[in-house]
């Protein structure tokens, strides 16, 4: 295999969806597993689209889980621009040349007569598509047509035979050229479209592999036709499988969240984020039921032969499963960096450092993405017991909890500090003192303290409350509860 260049080719047209996320991951583990590289280029072509700020946002997005580019706008090579705007004169070269060889040509259709056409043919039971009206306009008013009048220059494709695409996802596929619509290559403002300054990119930055999603399917005869026009060769094509909501439909944002900011803003960690994106579509394949990679094992594991044809599930509960194991992976240190601001959001205050440190470790287990922390934590901020599960209730029920709860309440009370150290022995006095033990002994303090059956370790949250809280919580349980 020639040296491996792959490239990411966004247009800076708002959030980062997530479909372009892995798109870019799938760049990126080409090109490492291949000792190759990777370009960012940034098509903003389409002038009308173009949002303020989406460059920015769009590297930001892409360095947060760890995806680096070898060549850019912020880190240029030996092929740039790397913004397709700055490449304005290498198009119009092209365009020229093709026009030159009588292989595009210019026309002057206004978008009233396109429109009339495409209901003509729509009413006539026939597919929208462009009639070729100036496809054989003589050329010397073509040409004198071009200094006075507005005009588009369009692809001159082939009316007979067949284009084919050999894609390593999808094998052979064969379009038949009549079919095919003369597309725009050079708009009216000067700007080319999509198709002809992708071609002229990748050629002119020697990409041997575009990798892309299958939108994109349907316009790759007319790129492999611009190719050949050109006298090319042709980098190999992979188009990947589109994401699905559960019910199969395309995702999007009617059904949940498509941008990688919510999943970021959200509370999901950059390697739970990239391990779930990375299995959407492609498997290791080696018949292990490994779902737990790191980038390394990913790149080391990735091939483009192991992607799938049909469209892959986005399932939100599994990608929760493993943002919940990534979290339950960092030390204390990283916990508290990752989830600071979530338990600022929800009103905790942070100023203290270890006591923040104890809440972050007391919710670690229990939250599957850093928001979960309002819930997880609610307890730590709550001054007034609230119990409302059933389960936790009948705990309290139990004719064993009053004893319990009375003597732990009344041995914490003679103590100077509470603490987690404190804690155990008042506990084990207790079921020497009563020969209560097990559930029975643990389970009321439990409720008493955090009003559910299960929740944060106890010594944590002891060490959070101290001993006032403690003791106040306990006070309540037994006035409206036991």
């Amino acid at each position: 295999m020639s040296d491996v260049r792959v490239r990411f080719a966004p247009s800076p047209t708002g959030f980062v969806h997530i479909g372009s996320l892995r798109t870019a991951l799938y760049n990126y583990l080409f090109a490492k597993k291949n000792n190759g590289t990777c370009v960012l280029r940034i098509e903003d072509t389409d002038q009308a689209r173009f949002v303020e700020g989406a460059i920015e946002n769009l590297i930001d997005t892409m360095e947060w889980p760890g995806i680096s580019f070898d060549e850019s706008i912020d880190n240029p090579g030996d092929y740039g621009p790397y913004k397709q705007s700055k490449r304005l004169d290498i198009y119009k070269k092209y365009v020229q040349q093709l026009m030159d060889e009588d292989k595009a040509y210019p026309c002057f259709a206004t978008s009233e007569e396109l429109e009339k056409m495409r209901e003509e043919q729509i009413a006539a039971g026939q597919d929208p598509k462009y009639d070729g009206r100036y496809r054989d306009y003589p050329k010397d008013k073509a040409e004198q047509r071009m200094k006075t009048d507005q005009y588009v220059v369009r692809l001159k494709v082939p009316q007979t035979g067949e284009t084919i695409v050999n894609d390593i996802v999808r094998g052979e596929v064969v379009f038949q050229n009549e079919v095919l619509d003369d597309q725009v290559i050079l708009k009216s403002d000067g700007f080319p479209t999509y198709h002809l300054a992708n071609v002229v990119d990748d050629h002119l930055m020697k990409i041997t592999h575009v990798i892309r999603g299958e939108e994109w399917l349907p316009s790759t005869p007319k790129h492999v036709l611009l190719y050949q026009f050109f006298r090319w060769d042709l980098p190999q094509f992979a188009h990947l499988p589109l994401l699905l909501n559960e019910d199969r439909s395309k995702l999007s944002k009617r059904q949940g969240d498509v941008a990688v900011e919510d999943y970021r803003s959200k509370g999901f960690l950059p390697q739970a984020l990239v391990n779930f994106v990375a299995l959407i579509g492609w498997s290791p394949g080696d018949g292990t039921d490994q779902e737990i990679f790191s980038m390394e094992e990913l790149i080391e594991a990735f091939s483009l032969e192991r992607v799938n044809k049909a469209g892959a599930v986005f399932d939100i509960s599994k990608l929760e499963w493993m943002n919940g194991y990534y979290i339950r992976t960092l030390d204390e240190g990283q916990l508290v960096e990752f989830l600071q601001p979530f338990l600022e959001d929800a009103g905790i205050d942070t100023s203290d450092k270890e006591k923040t440190a104890k809440i972050c470790l007391a919710v670690q287990k229990r939250i599957e993405k850093a928001t979960d922390v309002k819930t997880a934590a609610k307890i730590f901020i709550n001054d007034v017991l609230e119990i409302d599960e059933k389960e936790a209730l009948d705990i309290l029920k139990e004719e064993t909890a009053r004893a319990v709860l009375e003597t732990f309440l009344e041995k914490v009370n003679t103590l100077g500090h509470l603490d987690s150290d404190a804690f155990k022995p008042v506990m084990k006095e207790i079921q020497k003192e009563k020969g209560i033990k097990g559930p029975f002994l643990w389970k009321p303090v439990r409720v008493a303290l955090t009003g559910a059956e299960s929740g944060p370790d106890l010594p944590l949250v002891i060490d959070v409350f101290g001993k006032e809280k403690v003791c106040s919580f306990v006070q309540q349980a037994l006035e409206k509860y036991v």
